[in-house]
């Protein structure tokens, strides 16, 4: 039976880490049936964190999709990872999602990542909901938490529930239940059936003029919402229950508000009416815009897919998970119809791709009893089959091609060196490595013919541990980890005139040859050495003794500068003039005298070691501006830049590679995990002396 898209929710649940997203998850698909027991995040049997890092580590690393039913609701979550290392899985996730329940800690409020994820929210115009967590902590402020969404995210939350006392059993108003400002209505969840039985009174006495306060509140949210309202109002009317849910979810769908809710998932309180708010106030398919893309053969053409199972087929590969019967691609359907055994077309790729089979997901696995014919416009689904999509590609109907915009990742921070331990694990390690690259996008991996090594590169040093576990433990591969060297380069400070000599004798024969030749530095230190030959045409050299002398100086600049043998740049060589004898000047003669010249014009001309330099682009609240700048500055970075965007300062600076290794760790630590960094190659720039003079030593 088709399934009502007006009755489907696509919703993510984000947060800082340690906010409660996993346990909240677990705790609806327990109330929801879909599952007989609460799994447990520090036992490592929740549903979603299934990876043994994830069980280990007791967070979420990876976005896990499950579903359920509720009331007459069927829902797909997706749960993602709190820490910053992994925002790439917040992101993917937020790009097909229809809606967001937003988790806050009680106790800790509006977090560092809070923020991010809140930006990556806006940014895709997710309509979102709040649910203020862990009321049951110890320091728990349900109002504090709610006063500061509006300064620190820019949100204007509308409370529908209000806590029932704060804090554990042991103080003096512990936290037992919340009152329904909508009906009037006092919840109270049995620790006995763990939040499955709710007992519905009416507001007590003592609680009811706070609550009436509350109410009036998010009254006055509804009355800007909705002229009905209003109007009852100014009658003196009562406003019907209908319409006030119907005013808030258009408030929430509209992105004007975001309903607040509250509760204790671990203990089951409040978490019930959290579901019943998913279907109330969350976007179904139907209540977001069409998704526009564009015609592959015609870019200025713009197309429209309507959330519609008659429309042709469209959907967005948001996932890949690699596995040995085949890679399970996680795929949003925007318009259409998916089939088993159909082909469709990935105008990313100009390639046609194949459906095998269709599976229902749970977690980040196959629906262990969900393997489905087809599935319609709004619906989330794996699919077994494709080979040339990646990430953020689309997959469309092969008559009515269309190309959605894609997913854009951040670029990688930081590195690390790595190789096999003996030669017959080299194959298995670039094996792995691909298949890493392939699930996850802002993992990069790329051999340094320069070094000899393998840079692996990702969102920070929590992200390249995860890895290198995976290397070793999942994947038993014998790997050696090492930090990455920094690729210097060379060149020259000045200009040289030199003649390089060749007077020996050898075997029995005298050798003879003399070079005039000009070294300079080209105003790119990156660009490739030149080798010119200016020697007059009257000159008398046959065309292979020339060609051995310019030869000769193009292999020696290949070789290296004369520091540490790094790799030559940004010099001009030119052979102007030439000196030969009767006998003994041959191509041997003018190899040896080209070398000497090479040696002696870099010589005279100073070597010069070059560093790399990168530009770095800092986001930070304004309070945390004046000490990050000033390490920055002890980096020996150069402030380039410096912009207002909203409530954050964007800095862009130049700083040398070297002093960048452990920088975004430096960041978050500087700011409490507020500001946020990226980087990318911009040149490079001479290195201090006392870095050259210690390839000397």
């Amino acid at each position: 039976m088709a399934t009502d898209i007006s009755k489907l929710r696509n919703i993510g649940i984000i947060a800082h880490i340690d906010a409660g997203k996993t346990t909240v998850t677990e705790r609806m698909l327990y109330l929801s049936g879909a599952k007989h027991r609460v799994g447990r995040v520090d036992h490592g049997t929740t549903d979603t964190d299934d990876d043994p890092e994830e069980q280990e580590r007791g967070i979420t690393i990876f976005s896990a999709c499950v579903k359920y039913r509720w009331q007459d609701y069927n829902i797909n979550l997706l749960d993602t990872p709190g820490h910053v290392d992994f925002t790439a899985e917040v992101e993917r996730c937020l790009r097909v999602l229809d809606g967001a329940v937003t988790v806050f800690s009680a106790r800790e409020g509006v977090e560092a990542q809070s923020e991010t994820v809140w930006r990556q929210a806006d940014r895709y115009q997710v309509p979102r909901i709040v649910f203020i967590n862990k009321m049951d902590r110890e320091g728990a402020n349900f109002e504090a938490v709610l006063n500061d969404i509006e300064p620190r995210l820019g949100g204007k939350p509308v409370a529908v529930e209000l806590p029932v006392g704060q804090g554990p059993p042991h103080v003096a108003d512990p936290f037992r239940g919340v009152i329904d400002l909508i009906d009037m209505k006092l919840l109270e969840f049995d620790p006995e059936t763990e939040g499955k039985q709710v007992k519905e009174t009416d507001v007590p006495a003592e609680l009811r003029d706070d609550a009436l306060l509350w109410r009036e509140q998010m009254l006055d949210a509804v009355y800007d919402l909705s002229e009905e309202a209003a109007s009852l109002a100014l009658e003196d009317k009562e406003v019907p229950r209908d319409l006030i849910i119907a005013a808030l979810r258009k408030g929430v769908i509209d992105l004007k508000i975001q309903v607040v809710l509250c509760g204790s998932a671990l203990h089951g309180i409040g978490v019930q009416p959290l579901m019943t708010a998913v279907g109330n106030f969350l976007p179904s398919p139907l209540d977001r815009p069409p998704v526009e893309g564009v015609d592959p053969k015609n870019r200025d053409k713009v197309l429209v897919r309507k959330p519609d199972a008659k429309e042709p087929f469209c959907g967005l590969v948001f996932k890949i998970l690699p596995a040995k019967t085949g890679d399970n691609y996680w795929i949003r359907v925007y318009s259409g119809q998916l089939l088993q055994n159909s082909r469709l077309q990935c105008p990313n790729r100009d390639k046609k791709e194949n459906v095998a089979q269709i599976w229902q997901i749970h977690a980040t696995k196959k629906d262990r009893d969900g393997q489905v014919d087809s599935v319609s416009a709004g619906d989330i689904a794996c699919v077994i089959g494709p080979r040339f999509a990646i990430t953020g590609d689309t997959v469309c109907d092969t008559q009515s091609p269309i190309e959605l915009p894609s997913i854009k990742f951040a670029e990688t921070v930081i590195s690390m060196a790595i190789e096999s331990e003996n030669t017959g694990d080299k194959k298995k390690l670039e094996e792995t490595l691909d298949m890493i690259r392939r699930q996850d996008p802002t993992f990069r991996a790329v051999e340094n013919a320069e070094t000899g090594q393998t840079l692996i590169s990702g969102m920070g040093e929590l992200h390249l541990e995860v890895i290198q576990h995976r290397l070793t433990r999942d994947f038993g591969l014998n790997v050696k980890f090492y930090k990455p060297r920094v690729n210097y380069r060379e060149t020259i400070g000045g200009k040289a005139d030199v003649v390089g000599v060749c007077n020996r004798q050898m075997g029995g024969t005298q050798m003879f040859a003399r070079l005039k030749v000009k070294v300079s530095a080209l105003e790119d230190t990156s660009a490739p050495v030149q080798v010119f030959d200016r020697l007059p045409p009257e000159t008398p050299l046959s065309n292979a003794v020339r060609q051995a002398a310019m030869d000769e100086m193009r292999e020696r600049a290949a070789g290296g500068g004369m520091l540490a043998g790094f790799p030559l740049s940004g010099v001009r060589i030119e052979v102007y003039g030439a000196e030969v004898a009767e006998e003994g000047s041959d191509e041997v003669a003018f190899r040896i005298a080209a070398g000497d010249a090479f040696d002696k014009g870099l010589e005279k001309a100073g070597p010069v070691l070059l560093e790399p330099v990168m530009r770095v682009e800092l986001t930070t609240p304004d309070e945390y501006m004046g000490e990050l700048v000033g390490d920055l500055q002890q980096r020996r970075a150069i402030i380039a830049a410096t912009e207002t965007r909203g409530q954050m300062t964007v800095i862009t600076a130049h700083a040398p590679l070297k002093e960048l290794f452990g920088y975004s760790g430096a960041v978050r630590s500087l700011s409490q995990g507020r500001a946020g960094s990226s980087m990318e190659p911009l040149n490079y720039q001479p290195a201090p002396k006392a870095d050259a003079d210690a390839f000397l030593m």
